[in-house]
């Protein structure tokens, strides 16, 4: 079992930047593959980015590439996801999700594969 809590979502201008962080409470945080999610007013929730257990893989989406970034620290059982130049189309609630596994290498951008997910965190991005 693994319990999600997401922080560090706010109001920025845009250009600005923002950490978001993941807390995770369990003992299969280690091997548990993680991924954010956003899910703007009106829209489908999509996928953002994902990293492996181990940590040596990382995957975005198209339109994040180059400006933000997911990293994982086990020891303080925490993922994060550093933005950069932020845009107002960033706007979103943003999700963290993980899913046990026991494949060090896996990853995924569909939100079903994910077993576990967080309450949620509000990004907005003003122009």
């Amino acid at each position: 079992q693994v319990q999600l809590v997401e922080s560090g979502g706010g109001l920025v201008q845009a250009g600005g930047s923002l950490r978001l962080s993941c807390a995770a409470s369990g003992r299969t945080f280690s091997s548990s593959a993680m991924g954010w999610f956003r899910q703007a007013p009106g829209a489908v929730r999509e996928f953002v980015a994902a990293i492996t257990w181990d940590g040596f893989g990382t995957y975005y989406t198209d339109s994040v590439k180059g400006r933000f970034t997911i990293s994982r620290d086990n020891a303080k059982n925490t993922v994060y996801l550093q933005m950069n130049s932020l845009k107002p189309e960033d706007t979103a609630v943003y999700y963290c999700a993980a899913r046990e596994t026991s494949d060090s290498r896996w990853h995924g951008s569909r939100g079903y594969a994910y077993n576990y997910w967080g309450q949620g965190t509000q990004v907005t991005v003003s122009s």
